[in-house]
């Protein structure tokens, strides 16, 4: 929106009241000036001219070199016709009044017009000619044109919003060119610059040649020459290093804005603006230097412009520059502010969930993380994938009440906590009643929902646990979308309740989606509605692909989200689709080794087999000799029967587990050691490999590739 200037005169046909870059002084002819023939209907004399209002009935109108007549007297308004500011004319005006049509300021003067008026022409503006550029001549004018660039200012909230409205509130209001420069780096609140202080210019503005006067320029008019405001940002210099105790420090130092012909501001210019700056420089009071100071310090400088065939500025816009500069700096302080907390809003939001979704076998995922609003970028969701012994994978997704800075503190409490317990490979109940537990420690009021599953490619067997958390959706490979039956259970932080888990099936191209409540619930739905839209919403996307092939799970994402609709953005958002590809039994060797003597040896026997019927045997020497190794090593201390499994995916992968809880561990085995380097010849072969507890046990697995 466009800041008009306060005024009750109300504007011709034609004319724009507001000035789109800045509010525009309006000027009017007092009684005492120079008259002209009013316009008639077959267009007088002055048809074109600004008029002055008719004289009121048993008066004469008034003659160039008249006198006003006798009585108390004000000033002439500039806003409100010819009489007094703030006071109502003592006889109506005739119907069809012509009123002065408003006049920019920055019109430049016609070639061989008359000269300047004086000083107290100026502050009267009596002997100003109609159709020439009028200045601000009274305190009410500057009063009111501070404030609605103030306004204007004001409405920025990031760092360029607020420079550029300074710039437009600015030019060509009150100047016609404006430079503004600004430390680099800018100081955050109480920090203290370590280095020395840097001015970089941040902007420049001025009237576009094209444009200069609002289509009023005169006809013969001379534009500026191009050294004259016209390439400001070629020819002033882009960095300015502020020498301690040179001349542009002190006037910095003094914060007042200064005139450029002032001693002080003469020699601080050159060093503000570089060596070809001076060039710029109207002679005269047309250019003023203003420091920008923050809340605790000086945060850059602006410098305004007038051409030479402008009115030179007077003392009292050094204020208007002053008010200018303050507000200006006030808000580029709080908007530097804003901008680090929503640096550390978004950086605090990114640490708490997962920068990258793991690839674990048999199953691929998508997650999609939506905050609450712009002001509101922490929140309480969270979602996780957390890989598993046996080629499993754990999905999570949870929701802590609310979405501010301790919420987002919580929830990173609780998914440290789940990860931890997901190592342990406990049931998903047991997780649940950690997690609940953790809560209750955590504080009185630690409430969160969270829905805990875990997905077995082999079995094509998925295991849910819920804890007051919405139910997940299945999208079969049909197409047909199903709610999950799930036992909700009471939130986590609750305590004293029991969770139940429930094991399904998830058939090969199924997809499932879990989501928190910000994404089916908002002030104009309930969370059931909001659950049937999501599932017609999944079905109707994958009646795109057809039956036979799912839909893509990163355009499945965004095709969920799309369902929001206005008003529907209460509170974050965490999604994560798991698409099930499952392990095929063909790609599958498992068997149970006795903890005997000849264990190591059988297990070579079948790993050989196994890789025969896969086409592997490229890889047989490798694999005998680590599953030689690690079979012996379980097999030294375990009590009950070990097992050897063969995945084939797109690596080799082996798993032998045993009853035994305690974890290998990698270590350089001495000369005289006769055993110890199982574990080394498997971290030289294998591509990966790892130890991961159980509650049964361990399992040690390894990865070689296929090719």
């Amino acid at each position: 929106m466009t800041e008009q200037p306060t005024s009750f005169e109300r504007p011709e046909a034609g004319v724009d009241p507001a000035e789109d870059r800045g509010a525009l002084v309006r000027s009017s002819t007092p009684s005492t000036a120079h008259s002209t023939p009013p316009r008639t209907a077959g267009g007088g004399a002055g048809g074109a001219g600004a008029l002055p209002a008719q004289a009121r009935t048993g008066e004469t109108p008034s003659t160039p070199g008249s006198t006003a007549p006798s009585g108390p007297s004000k000033e002439p308004s500039v806003i409100a016709g010819n009489g007094p500011e703030h006071s109502q004319p003592s006889v109506a005006a005739e119907p069809d009044t012509h009123r002065p049509r408003p006049v920019p300021e920055a019109i430049p003067p016609q070639p061989g017009s008359e000269q300047p008026p004086s000083s107290a022409e100026r502050r009267t503006g009596q002997g100003v000619q109609p159709g020439r550029p009028t200045p601000m001549r009274r305190d009410g004018d500057r009063l009111r044109f501070v404030g609605a660039a103030t306004r204007r200012i004001a409405r920025g909230i990031d760092l360029d919003e607020i420079v550029m409205g300074l710039c437009r509130a600015t030019v060509p209001t009150f100047s016609d060119a404006i430079l503004v420069y600004l430390r680099d780096p800018l100081p955050v609140g109480d920090e203290r610059p370590t280095g020395p202080v840097v001015l970089r210019l941040r902007r420049t503005d001025r009237i576009p040649e094209e444009r200069d006067t609002d289509g009023f320029l005169p006809s013969g008019a001379q534009q500026p020459e191009p050294t004259e405001l016209s390439e400001l940002s070629t020819v002033t210099a882009e960095l300015c290093e502020v020498r301690p105790g040179g001349a542009l420090a002190e006037v910095l130092r003094g914060v007042r804005p200064v005139f450029a012909d002032a001693p002080a501001a003469r020699a601080a210019l050159p060093e503000l603006l570089g060596e070809d700056g001076e060039l710029i420089i109207p002679d005269g009071q047309r250019a003023i230097l203003a420091p920008l100071r923050g809340r605790r310090r000086v945060i850059g400088a602006a410098v305004f412009l007038r051409r030479p065939d402008r009115l030179a500025f007077e003392p009292d816009d050094l204020l208007v520059a002053a008010q200018l500069a303050t507000h200006s700096a006030l808000g580029i302080d709080k908007a530097v502010l804003y901008g680090r907390e929503a640096y550390i809003a978004d950086e605090l939001q990114r640490t708490m969930l997962p920068e990258t979704l793991p690839r674990p076998t048999g199953v691929r995922l998508a997650s999609r993380y939506l905050p609450a609003a712009e002001t509101a970028r922490v929140g309480g969701d969270w979602y996780d994938a957390i890989p598993l012994p046996g080629s499993r994978v754990a999905l999570v997704v949870g929701d802590v009440m609310g979405h501010s800075m301790t919420s987002a503190a919580i929830m990173g409490q609780l998914r440290t906590t789940a990860q931890t317990l997901a190592g342990l490979d406990l049931p998903p109940q047991e997780v649940l009643h950690h997690l609940d537990e953790q809560a209750q420690r955590l504080g009185t009021d630690r409430m969160a929902t969270c829905l805990y599953a875990v997905y077995d490619p082999v079995s094509h067997r998925i295991t849910i646990a819920n804890a007051g958390h919405p139910p997940p959706v299945l999208l079969h490979l049909g197409g047909r979308a199903e709610v999950l039956r799930v036992p909700a259970g009471a939130p986590i932080g609750v305590g004293g309740v029991d969770f139940e888990a429930v094991e399904l099936d998830a058939p090969a191209g199924a997809t499932l989606l879990l989501y928190t409540d910000g994404l089916v619930e908002s002030r104009l739905r309930d969370v059931w509605t909001g659950i049937e839209q999501l599932r017609e919403k999944l079905a109707a996307t994958a009646q795109l692909t057809g039956p036979d092939h799912p839909p893509p799970l990163e355009a499945l994402c965004d095709e969920v989200l799309d369902m929001l609709g206005p008003g529907d953005r209460d509170d974050d958002i965490a999604l994560l689709a798991a698409r099930f590809d499952g392990i095929a039994p063909s790609d599958v060797a498992y068997w149970f080794l006795e903890p005997e003597d000849a264990a190591p040896g059988r297990a070579r026997r079948l790993a050989r087999r196994a890789l025969a019927r896969w086409g592997l045997e490229e890889l047989t020497d490798s694999v005998e000799l680590l599953v030689s190794e690690v079979v012996t090593n379980a097999v030294r201390y375990a009590s009950r029967p070990v097992t050897l499994r063969l995945l084939r995916t797109d690596v080799l992968r082996c798993e032998v587990g045993d009853d035994v809880p305690q974890l290998p561990r990698l270590r350089q085995a001495r000369a005289t050691d006769e055993g110890g380097r199982g574990l080394y010849l498997v971290n030289r072969l294998a591509r990966r490999w790892g130890a991961t507890r159980l509650s049964t046990g361990k399992v040690v697995w390894f990865e070689l590739n296929r090719s």
